[in-house]
């Protein structure tokens, strides 16, 4: 079964994420990305430990550490 989370969920044309039985999907069309779970888990840490933050502005700079 698949779980399907919208990355802006005010609208259906944004990137999702989908987590299959056997991988994570996140993106549309030809941009994708995919994560094996073990990967997709590296990330869920690090977004958790705070290793991973939010970014400033619209995307262009980024926070540090």
């Amino acid at each position: 079964m698949t779980k399907i989370y919208s990355l802006c969920p005010a609208c259906s044309a944004c990137p999702q994420i989908e987590i299959e039985a056997d991988e994570v999907r996140i993106g549309e069309g030809n941009n994708l990305v995919r994560l094996s779970h073990a990967e997709w888990n590296v990330l869920v840490r690090a977004v958790r430990t705070g290793q991973l933050r939010e970014v400033k502005g619209d995307g262009g700079d980024s926070t540090s550490g």
